[in-house]
């Protein structure tokens, strides 16, 4: 296939023992790539994994209030006016993300 990015190709041989441990690690893992497990895994001979779970919502809760931002400054430019339940409600999401970062940085240690 004159196509292949990589034209070179290795097989190897498994036991049902070890192939049964290939598939656990790649399912601790999270893939299902033979390929590029044993790409790495030969390369580097490790695999690290990263949980994004904390940063994601952190980045939800941040982008939430840039929406809310951003509607009160049209309602603002519009009727010229802020009112006190959008301040507190941007309190409130606000509180929401300090919260994050201190549950992300008790993570951390």
């Amino acid at each position: 296939m004159p196509d292949r990015t990589r034209p070179i190709r290795k097989e190897i041989c498994l036991n049902e023992q070890e192939l049964s441990v290939v598939r656990h690690k790649m399912n601790q893992l999270g893939t299902r790539n033979f390929g590029a497990y044993a790409r790495k895994m030969l390369i580097d001979g490790y695999i690290i994994k990263v949980d994004y779970t904390e940063q994601k919502k952190l980045a939800a809760a941040v982008s939430r209030v840039a929406s809310n931002v951003n509607q009160i400054c049209r309602r603002i430019n519009g009727t010229g006016r802020c009112y006190e339940d959008d301040v507190a409600e941007l309190k409130e999401r606000m509180a929401d993300i300090w919260e994050l970062l201190k549950v992300q940085q008790r993570n951390e240690l």
